[in-house]
């Protein structure tokens, strides 16, 4: 049977036809829809765990007792769980493990442009890369069988384009001979004692050196001769703009880029007269080759920076960036909070208060926008806190008072606890603010250990977030309403004003949760034409529900899309004039 799917839904077949029993990740663009369609096979006992590195443990222990198991994360996300995977490389395995990392190329949802591929050669563990969906859900297989044969992790190695863009796939059935799960004690192997760990090293070390002579004769490395005036040496996407661009030059496509088949890429540049690497991001393919003594071009032509596309390497070559001609750029449109987003009074607040905040990761971050502009710093997941204790560590107590740690709760779930430990136990002395708004929103509404629900949809025990901060040690903990802007005022500034660490806790959930009881919306607003001078004071909230529109003899009035607004009530509270009202 033959379906359309993601690069996504195919690595969550392909991990149902391997046979996996358990996927654990945490959601980050471009991963998070692996996870998302797992759930669609009740064979695999699906998990957002609440961090990478416990999402990579999870994966580790069913690892160890028998069981082949899925951890999917962002590039990002591979840094968290470094921990534990540099180690993973030393012990092996017992059943299969896959570790997905979904790089991101262009920055589409992310904070920066680093190469995953850097990580498998660190960690010294094979990494592969599909260039289409049918290698999405193949390489996938494939993996759970390097991982086995070879008593290693096996990463597999995923772009924006590659997780994103559909192609037809050829399904299979889910394989029978998987063994069962059980208990099985082998601590020479799996205690990483120093010890022990000196002799696995030997097992890390000849395991790289066996693969790189396998690849040579893996179908998933190949050549493809045409032209042999010119031999591109590419992989995953590239390989895919390689082909469109310059569709007579030869290629050797590598499906597995660590370790590298150098005999096999030796054996390619003898067959061409003028060898080029293509890749996004880092040299690693191009510095590889060139340590092993191959003239090659690479970075000379092509960007260390951003995605690539088939103009681009037309344009590396020389070519016309376009062959059929220059499309038409459609308008940016900059990203905004949703109408009625419980996040925007409090930033509206912070602005108004002059306060330095320390921002984090998540729908927030959109906080930083004009015409709110009121976010500082954003570093890392969970990193707002621990700056905001290093910051007022060496302000005037003065200067510390505008201090404020702003960060959602799922983000404080995933690192941010540990920054808000450190501040008590520190004695820092800032404003932190949890907003919890019952979700993990930025990546598409994703459950967390404050929802209340699994991702298979279980009831489960939802932290409580003021006694959570309580068994820290924060003493000064205050809940908001942060759709209530005197509120919001009065309670935001009274704690700014303490000197030592203080909690507010807003809660309003995500407008965009569709679950029965959880978000309702209210009445939708609208401007009174006879009443609203233009004074632009509805403006400085930047909702996307609000409109400013050209009037004869005024400079122009507010109006409200009744589609789009959701009666949050924040802009009718701004209006000095009673311009806004609810809509008749």
């Amino acid at each position: 049977m033959k379906e359309i799917l993601s690069g996504n839904e195919a690595i969550a077949r392909g991990a149902y036809e391997a046979g996996v029993k358990v996927a654990c990740a945490y959601p980050g663009t471009p991963s998070t829809e692996i996870l998302e369609n797992t759930i669609r096979y009740q064979e695999i006992d699906s998990s957002w765990a609440t961090n990478e590195k416990v999402a990579l443990e999870v994966g580790i222990g069913a690892s160890f007792v028998g069981a082949r198991s899925l951890v999917t994360m962002k590039h990002v996300g591979v840094n968290v769980a470094a921990d534990p995977l540099f180690t993973l490389s030393y012990t092996g395995v017992n059943g299969g493990l896959l570790l997905i990392c979904a790089d991101d190329p262009e920055l589409h949802s992310s904070q920066n442009e680093q190469d995953s591929r850097n990580y498998a050669k660190f960690a010294k563990i094979p990494m592969l890369e599909p260039a289409d969906s049918q290698e999405c859900l193949e390489f996938t297989k494939l993996a759970y069988e390097i991982s086995e044969r070879h008593d290693t992790p096996v990463m597999l190695r995923t772009t924006t384009r590659i997780s994103h863009s559909k192609s037809v796939v050829t399904l299979g059935e889910r394989v029978a001979a998987v063994a069962e799960p059980k208990l099985a004690r082998n601590a020479a192997k799996f205690v990483m004692l120093p010890g022990n760990a000196r002799g696995r090293h030997y097992v890390v070390e000849d395991r790289i050196t066996t693969l790189s002579k396998e690849g040579c004769s893996m179908a998933i490395n190949r050549m493809e001769l045409r032209d042999k005036k010119i031999g591109v040496i590419t992989a995953g996407i590239s390989y895919q703009h390689v082909r469109e661009a310059l569709p007579e030059a030869s290629v050797l496509k590598l499906g597995m880029v660590f370790p590298l088949p150098f005999d096999l890429i030796r054996e390619f540049a003898s067959k061409v007269d003028k060898l080029y690497v293509v890749e996004e991001l880092d040299a690693f393919i191009e510095d590889q080759v060139k340590a092993i003594g191959i003239p090659v071009t690479g970075k000379e032509i092509i960007s260390l920076c951003g995605e690539l596309t088939p103009g681009r390497v037309r344009k590396a070559f020389g070519l016309p960036e376009n062959a059929q001609g220059t499309v038409e750029k459609l308008p940016g449109r900059p990203p905004n909070m949703c109408p009625g987003c419980p996040h925007r009074g409090v930033f509206y607040t912070l602005k108004q208060l002059n306060a330095y905040v320390s921002g984090d990761i998540g729908c927030y971050t959109l906080g930083f926008m004009p015409p709110l502009s009121a976010m500082d710093t954003c570093v890392c997941m969970g990193a707002s806190i621990g700056m905001a204790t290093g910051a007022s560590k060496v302000l005037s107590p003065e200067e510390r008072k505008k201090v404020v740690a702003v960060i959602g709760d799922s983000t404080f779930l995933h690192t941010g606890i540990n920054g808000l430990m450190d501040m008590v136990y520190n004695k820092g002395a800032a404003t932190v603010i949890i907003l919890d708004n019952r979700i993990t929103a930025m990546t598409g509404r994703q459950e967390n250990p404050g929802s209340g629900h699994t991702l298979m949809s279980e009831p489960t025990n939802a932290i409580d977030f003021p006694m959570l901060c309580q068994a820290i040690g924060v003493k000064n903990i205050r809940t908001i309403n942060p759709l209530d802007l005197d509120e919001c005022q009065r309670v935001i500034s009274e704690e700014m004003e303490r000197p030592e660490t203080s909690v507010i806790i807003t809660d309003k959930p995500c407008v965009l949760i569709k679950k029965e009881g959880v978000f309702t919306p209210g009445k939708p607003l609208a401007v009174a034409e006879d009443s609203c001078i233009g004074c632009r004071a509805c403006l400085k909230i930047g909702c996307p529900a609000i409109e400013w529109v050209p009037t004869s003899g005024k400079k122009g009035q507010a109006k409200i899309d009744p589609l789009l607004c959701n009666g949050c009530d924040v802009c009718r509270q701004l209006c000095k004039f009673s311009a806004i009202q609810e809509a008749k």
